[in-house]
C-alpha cells in the first residue's frame, strides 16, 4: 500500500466521519478510520476465505470468552502494512503509539480467553480452517480499579466509542428460545487476518437482543417498566462475562448466556451446511467438527441433537450418533468448582427440551456402561444427572469424540485423577495438547526491538511463522557482543514498564531493580498469596539486618479477582496492605517496591512481559493446567521462579532447568502429604513463617472491617496468637468468620472450614523452598551477563510454544482436517 495513497485515505475517512482534520481528530477517531481502511482493504480475501471455509471440512471453536487485546498494531503487523501506516501516520502529525490508548475488547478474563484468541490467530496465519464463536458482551468483565487497598469494580462499555474492527450482520440473526422468553442472537464479524497471507478467518460474536423492543400498548397505559422488560431480560444475556452465580438469579443468567451461545452457533452452522446441502445430513458430520473450550458451551452437545431431531426431523439415535462424532471437549481445570454441574430444575425450567435430550443421553450412557460391564454400584461416577445437578465435564467427555488436556502434567492429572474412571473405559479419547501462544502478538508487536535483533541474526522474519526456527540462535548464548545487546533491549522494555507504570499508577520504580512479575486471575490455587507472604518475609528479614545482601526488587501483581469471590478480594487487599508498608519504609526504598497494577488487561500484558526478568508461576503442583503466560514471559526473555506444574515442565525441559528455579512440592509429593500434612506443625516450627502469618490477625495490617463486625472471633485470636498454637485451640474457634477478613484468611491456612482442609493449597509447606529460591535467583543477578544468558536461552528455546504447533495438532490429530 503507497504511503501517499493511504495519507489521502486517511485525510478523506476523518472529513466524511468527523469533519476533522488530522490535527483536530482524536486518538479513536484516526484509529476508527485507519480500521476501515483495513477493513476495506482485506474485504475481497475475507469474502474468498469464507467461501474456501464453507465448502472444506472445517473446525468451529465454541468459548465463553475470547481475550483478543487491541486489534490494530497485530492486524497491521499481519496485513504486513503496519510500517507504512506508521509513516503515513507520521507525515500527517500523527504517532501511532498513541493507538495503545485505545480500548482493548473485553471479551475475556483470563487464559481461556487469550488462549482462544491466540488460536484464532494461527488457525489464520497456518491456513487452519476454523471458525470461533462467542459472545460480544457489552462490557465485558469489568473495569477493576483499587481504591483504598480494595478491588473496586466497574462498568467496562468497551464499545462506547464504536467498534470498527466489527462488522453487523443482523440478516444472519438467529431467535432463541427460552421457556420464559424468546431473544435475538445478533452476530458481529469479526476479522481475524492471518500473517502475511491470504487468510481471513472469522471469529462470530452474538449480541443478545430483544425480539420486540418495546411494547407501546403498556407504555400507553403507564406501565413502563413492563414496556421494555424484553429488551431488559434480552440485553442482560449478554451485557457481562460471568455473572455473579453465588445467588440463583445469577445461576440462571449464567446458564442463558450458555445456552444462549451454543444454540446460536450450532443454529447458524446447520443453516449454512442446510444452504449448500439442503436436508441431506449425511455429510454433516464428514464437514463439520466442533471444540468445546472447557465446559461453558457442553450445552451445545443436547441442544444439537434438539435441532436436528425436533426442528430437522432426524432419528434420536442418529442425532446422537452424530454428535459423538462431531464434538470435542478441552479440559482446562482440575478445579473441582469449575467443572460445571447445574441444577436439574434450571436446567428444566428454562429449557425443558433440552432437560429431555440429557435424560434420554444419561439413559444411552448406563446402556452402554452396562455393556462394558462397569459394575451397577460404580454407575453414579459416570451419570450425567446425579444429586438433581447435570455434571457437565461428564457429558463433555461421554459424548467427545476427543478429550484434551493442555499440558503434559494436566492430560496425565485428567487420566489418573479427574477423569480416571472414563479414563479407563475410554483410553484411546484421550489427548495431549501443550497450550501455545501467537508469536505475531507476544513477540511482533510487544517487543519489535527483540524482533528485530531475531530477525537480522537469522536472516530474515521467518520465525513469526515458525518460531522453532529461534533454536538456531542458541548459538549466540556464548556471544558477547549479542548478549550485550539482548541486555540493552531488556534495559529499554524496562524502561518503558516502568514509565507506563508510573503513568498509570503514580508509583516510580528504579531501572536497576529486577522486576518480578506475577499477572493472573486471582485464584488460591494461582498463590499470590503465598507471593505476598514470601515478599512479607524478606521486608522483615531486611529490617531485622538478617537478610544483607538483596538485589533491589520490585513485585509486581496484576490481576482481578471475581466479584464474587471475598477471599481473592481479600489477598489483594492484603498485598496492598503490604505494599503501602513497604514503599513508604525509608530503610527498605533502596532494596524493595510492591505495586499491584491496576485493571490489568492484555494491553497492559504487552507492557509488563517484555520488561520482566521474573516470571512468576507458583501454583500448587498439580492445579494449573498449564498457564500461557509462562510461555509469554519466556519467549520475551524471563527467567521462570515457579514449581513443577502446567506448562512449567516443559519450559523447563526446552530451556533447561539450570536457566530457570524451580521450587517447592512436586504432584507426587503433594498427593503423599495431603492426608497427613499439618500447616501448624510448620508454623509454629518456623519463627519466620509465624511473624508473617501473624500479621494478618495482629493488628499489622487492616482489612477495612469494624472491630465489631468480627468480636465473635476476637478472643479465640487472641489466644492462638499469643504463643504456640495448640490444636485445641484452633478447633474452639466457630465457624462465624467473616469471608473475606484477613482472620478468615488466618483460620483458612492453619485451621480450614467446612468445606476444605487447613493451608489446602500448600502455602506453608513451600514458603522456605520458595524464599530459598528468590535467594538463589537474587544472587544470581549480580552476574548481568549471565543471567541475560539464561534469558536469552530461554527466549530462544520457545518455539516448541507456539499456538501455531498447537492448532497444527489439533487439526492432524482431532479435526482430522
Amino acid at each position: 500500500m503507497q504511503i501517499n495513497s493511504l495519507m489521502k485515505k486517511i485525510k478523506e475517512g476523518l472529513l466524511r466521519d468527523y469533519d476533522k482534520e488530522v490535527d483536530r481528530a482524536s486518538v479513536q477517531e484516526v484509529h476508527n478510520v485507519v480500521a476501515k481502511i483495513a477493513i476495506t482493504e482485506i474485504s475481497k480475501a475475507w469474502h474468498e476465505s469464507e467461501n474456501r471455509f464453507n465448502t472444506n471440512r472445517h473446525a468451529y471453536f465454541l468459548s465463553a470468552e475470547f481475550l483478543m487485546g487491541r486489534a490494530v498494531q497485530n492486524n497491521l503487523i499481519c496485513m504486513g502494512i503496519y510500517d507504512e501506516v506508521k509513516e503515513a501516520l507520521n507525515q500527517l502529525g500523527f504517532d501511532i503509539n498513541k493507538f495503545e490508548e485505545i480500548e482493548d475488547m473485553a471479551l475475556g478474563n483470563g487464559g481461556l480467553g487469550r488462549l482462544a484468541a491466540c488460536f484464532l490467530d494461527s488457525a489464520a496465519s497456518v491456513n487452519v480452517p476454523l471458525k470461533g464463536y462467542g459472545i460480544r458482551y457489552k462490557y465485558g468483565l469489568f473495569k477493576q480499579k483499587i481504591e483504598e487497598g480494595f478491588q473496586k469494580e466497574y462498568a467496562d462499555n468497551w464499545t462506547s466509542f464504536g467498534d470498527e474492527w466489527s462488522l453487523r450482520r443482523f440478516e444472519d440473526s438467529i431467535k432463541i428460545r427460552f421457556k420464559d422468553i424468546e431473544v435475538l442472537a445478533v452476530p458481529y464479524d469479526m476479522p481475524i487476518i492471518g500473517y502475511e497471507n491470504d487468510n481471513i478467518g472469522t471469529l462470530r460474536l452474538w449480541q443478545s437482543e430483544a425480539i420486540e423492543d418495546f411494547d407501546f400498548d403498556l407504555f400507553n397505559n403507564c406501565k413502563y417498566d413492563e414496556a421494555i422488560r424484553n429488551k431488559t431480560i434480552a440485553e442482560n444475556i449478554s451485557a457481562g462475562l460471568y455473572p455473579n452465580d453465588n445467588t440463583y438469579e445469577g445461576k440462571i443468567l449464567r446458564f442463558r448466556q450458555q445456552y444462549f451461545f451454543s444454540s446460536a452457533s450450532l443454529q447458524d452452522l446447520i443453516r449454512k451446511y442446510k444452504e449448500l446441502h439442503g436436508k441431506d445430513f449425511s455429510k454433516l458430520v464428514s464437514l463439520n467438527t466442533i471444540q468445546l473450550n472447557d465446559t461453558h458451551p457442553v450445552i451445545a452437545i443436547p441442544e444439537f441433537i434438539r435441532l436436528m431431531t425436533l426442528e430437522n426431523n432426524v432419528e434420536f439415535d442418529d442425532a446422537f450418533n452424530m454428535a459423538k462424532e462431531i464434538f470435542n471437549y478441552t479440559n482446562h481445570t482440575v478445579m473441582a468448582e469449575a467443572l460445571e454441574k447445574w441444577d436439574v430444575n434450571l436446567v428444566k425450567d428454562l429449557v425443558p427440551e433440552v432437560y429431555e435430550v440429557i435424560e434420554k443421553i444419561n439413559e444411552k450412557l448406563i446402556e452402554e456402561l452396562t455393556d462394558l460391564k462397569v459394575k451397577k454400584e460404580d454407575l453414579d461416577k459416570y451419570e450425567v444427572i446425579k444429586d438433581n445437578q447435570v455434571h457437565m465435564a461428564r457429558l463433555a467427555t461421554y459424548i467427545g469424540k476427543y478429550i484434551n488436556g493442555v499440558a503434559e502434567i494436566h492430560s496425565e492429572i485428567l487420566k489418573k485423577d479427574t477423569l480416571k474412571e472414563w479414563y479407563e473405559i475410554y483410553p484411546d479419547k484421550f489427548q495431549n495438547k501443550t497450550n501455545g501462544i501467537t508469536q505475531r502478538r507476544w513477540l511482533a508487536s510487544c517487543n519489535k526491538e527483540l524482533t528485530e535483533l531475531y530477525s537480522r541474526l537469522l536472516g530474515d522474519k521467518s520465525f513469526l511463522k515458525d518460531l522453532s526456527k529461534l533454536k538456531e540462535l542458541e548459538k549466540y548464548s556464548e556471544n558477547k557482543d549479542i548478549i550485550d545487546e539482548f541486555i540493552q533491549i531488556k534495559k529499554n522494555k524496562k524502561r518503558e514498564l516502568i514509565d507506563y507504570i508510573y503513568k498509570h499508577e503514580g508509583i516510580k520504580l528504579e531501572e536497576h531493580f529486577i522486576l518480578d512479575v506475577q499477572i493472573k486471575r486471582l485464584h488460591e490455587y494461582k498463590r499470590q498469596f503465598m507471593n505476598a507472604l514470601s515478599i512479607l518475609d524478606i521486608y522483615f528479614r531486611l529490617k531485622d539486618g538478617e537478610l544483607k545482601d538483596f538485589t533491589p526488587t520490585a513485585f509486581i501483581f496484576g490481576g482481578k479477582a471475581a466479584p464474587g469471590y471475598a477471599r481473592a478480594k481479600a489477598i489483594i487487599k492484603f498485598i496492598n496492605e503490604i505494599a503501602d508498608l513497604i514503599n513508604n519504609d525509608k530503610d527498605v526504598q533502596d532494596k524493595l517496591k510492591v505495586v499491584f497494577v491496576q485493571n490489568y488487561n492484555v494491553s497492559y500484558a504487552e507492557k509488563l512481559i517484555p520488561g520482566a526478568n521474573v516470571s512468576e508461576q507458583i501454583s500448587t503442583a498439580g492445579t494449573e493446567a498449564s498457564g500461557t503466560g509462562n510461555m509469554k514471559f519466556m519467549l520475551n526473555g524471563a527467567v521462570t521462579l515457579g514449581t513443577y506444574d502446567g506448562a512449567n515442565i516443559e519450559i523447563v525441559r526446552e530451556a533447561g532447568e539450570e536457566n530457570n528455579y524451580i521450587f517447592g512440592a512436586t504432584e507426587e509429593e503433594v498427593l503423599r502429604i495431603k492426608d497427613s500434612y499439618d500447616p501448624v506443625e510448620i508454623y509454629n516450627k518456623d519463627k519466620h513463617i509465624k511473624r508473617v502469618i501473624d500479621t494478618l490477625v495482629d493488628g499489622t495490617f487492616s482489612d477495612g472491617y469494624e472491630e465489631e463486625e468480627v468480636t465473635e472471633v476476637k478472643d479465640g485470636v487472641e489466644e492462638a496468637t499469643d504463643e504456640n498454637i495448640e490444636k485445641e485451640e484452633i478447633e474452639t474457634v466457630e465457624e462465624k468468620l467473616i469471608e473475606g477478613t484477613f482472620k478468615e484468611l488466618y483460620y483458612a491456612l492453619l485451621k480450614g472450614t467446612h468445606w476444605h482442609k487447613a493451608d489446602h493449597y500448600f502455602i506453608l509447606n513451600d514458603l522456605e523452598r520458595y524464599f530459598n529460591a528468590r535467594i538463589k535467583l537474587s544472587n544470581d543477578y549480580k552476574n548481568e551477563y549471565e543471567f541475560a544468558r539464561k534469558c536469552f536461552i530461554n527466549s530462544v528455546n520457545a518455539g516448541f510454544f507456539s499456538s501455531d504447533r498447537t492448532i497444527k495438532e489439533y487439526a492432524e490429530e482431532i479435526w482430522k482436517l
